[in-house]
């Protein structure tokens, strides 16, 4: 994964953040802010090894590691 392309998801989820409402209790924006995050990480990890399979049990080594 190159940088541009670790940025460019990064981008996409900067509005997210961004838009969060300082009005919110801290448990809402900190339930907001994980759901964000974990979004991105599903993201980062399907650019880097392919699409997470359905069934969260079946981890197999991807060839497109490196």
């Amino acid at each position: 994964m190159s940088e541009e392309e670790f940025l460019a998801i990064a981008r996409k989820r900067y509005e997210e953040v961004n838009a969060l409402n300082d009005g919110m209790s801290f448990y809402d924006f900190e339930k907001r802010l994980s759901e964000i995050m974990d979004a991105m990480t599903r993201d980062l990890l399907e650019t880097k090894i392919g699409k997470v399979p359905a069934d969260r049990r079946k981890k197999k080594l991807s060839a497109n590691l490196e």
